[in-house]
């Protein structure tokens, strides 16, 4: 017996913390956690990471060994005349073995180094930035889904609270008709206003069958996982709208990844120009070519090598070429400054709206409420209509209704006010 007890209490336990409150904060850890898209966007993130390591090997020396055996069909064979005699010396084997090892040091390559090193530093920073980006706009889309469930939620504790009013009115038309205080009309009028508010019940459980749906593909779980969610949201920032405008574009990591690319893009053609410049290296290694003709078959050397484009038509227009694509990107950076200014503007304007709605429906539910309460005692005592009383009931649930998705907007406001300034 203690047994069977001890194991209810566990499959409780297990099952009460499945359906335990998810806050939007834990809901967003979990996405970060398992997103793919996420993951992607922090690979690329490496790659870039290790392209800039590349770039600072550039600087360091590299080393080089070579080694091979020749065969040649014919001795190496020298001719040569003394006093009028010919003679002939064999100079080389004809089968030989040849090792190379050599240390190349750039010495000064006119900043084509520094400037590569300058573009993968960019080009990482702007990698770093891009997974900020796709976090913020996976956490707005969570929060968004997260919204319509608990929308969904509230549209049908309000679709079941007037399927449950107009239930009560049915058997009191019922009960008016049985004792012939109303016509059988009244009774047919409330039938189906209780089967269209049935049908009403059954479409909104639908939407929050697929808003639960969403809402776990989202965190890349089982799209069947029961959701239980609690309606607590981050608070609205502070700030004048000129003030929050200003701050989304300082904050934004869209425009930061943008600049960034642009940069890198100017590096990268200050590089490609220095490619033209002068480049001094500094070689030296050892050399051994197996020779037995040779009085030194291995000999070390050291040389100061330079390198110097006077032309190279292709190399300007590739130069060009990169120029105008940072051009590119800056139109794109423009383009989203405005983008981030509507954004933030729009936000605040809809969180202001909805404020201002709020109070609204909280007062229209007042009313609605004693109108309803009003008109039902009417209906009893027969000096209302069954429509002065169908309409009581629509006004309270269009009301109830209207403060549900006042609440929610204004919730989303915010949230898409944060996302606008890039603090989710």
């Amino acid at each position: 017996m203690s047994l069977n007890k001890n194991c209810f209490l566990i499959v409780w336990l297990i099952f009460s913390n499945a359906l335990s409150a998810e806050t939007l904060e834990q809901a967003w850890q979990q996405a970060l956690a398992n997103n793919h898209r996420l993951k992607a966007a922090q690979a690329d993130t490496r790659v870039y990471d290790e392209q800039l390591y590349a770039a600072e090997g550039l600087k360091l020396p590299s080393v080089n060994l070579n080694t091979g055996y020749t065969q040649l069909s014919q001795t190496p064979t020298v001719k040569a005349n003394f006093n009028g005699q010919s003679s002939r010396f064999v100079m080389a084997q004809d089968g030989y073995w040849k090792a190379q090892a050599l240390v190349t040091l750039p010495i000064y390559t006119s900043g084509q180094i520094e400037h590569t090193i300058n573009a993968a530093e960019s080009a990482l920073e702007a990698a770093k930035q891009h997974e900020v980006s796709s976090e913020l706009e996976l956490k707005m889309q969570v929060a968004e889904s997260y919204i319509a469930v608990l929308r969904a939620e509230g549209a049908l504790t309000v679709a079941e609270k007037h399927l449950q009013s107009l239930t009560a009115h049915n058997k009191d038309a019922v009960n008016h008709f049985n004792q012939g205080l109303v016509a059988k009309n009244d009774v047919l009028a409330a039938s189906v206003e209780v089967a269209n508010a049935q049908q009403k019940v059954v479409a909104i459980k639908n939407q929050g069958d697929l808003a639960r749906t969403h809402y776990n593909q989202l965190l890349s779980r089982g799209l069947a996982v029961p959701v239980k969610l609690t309606a607590k949201f981050p608070s609205k920032p502070d700030g004048s709208l000129k003030e929050l405008t200003l701050k989304a574009l300082n904050q934004r990591p869209e425009l930061v990844v943008l600049s960034e690319q642009i940069n890198a893009l100017l590096q990268q053609a200050e590089s490609v120009s220095s490619s033209l410049l002068p480049q001094l290296a500094l070689t030296g290694g050892y050399q051994y070519e197996e020779n037995r003709y040779q009085v030194y078959q291995g000999m070390w050397m050291v040389n100061v090598g330079m390198q110097w484009k006077l032309f190279d038509n292709s190399t300007r227009h590739k130069e060009r070429a990169i120029v105008q694509q940072a051009v590119s990107l800056k139109e794109q950076r423009d383009e989203m400054a405005s983008t981030i200014r509507l954004q933030v503007r729009q936000a605040w304007l809809d969180s202001q709206e909805t404020i201002r709605r709020i109070t609204v429906a909280q007062q229209a539910i007042a009313s609605a409420n004693e109108n309803r309460d009003v008109s039902v005692d009417r209906y009893q005592q027969g000096l209302a209509t069954n429509t002065d009383l169908l309409k009581a009931q629509d006004l309270r649930t269009l009301s109830d209704e209207n403060l549900n998705n006042a609440r929610y907007d204004a919730a989303l406001a915010v949230l898409h006010l944060r996302y606008a300034l890039g603090i989710l």
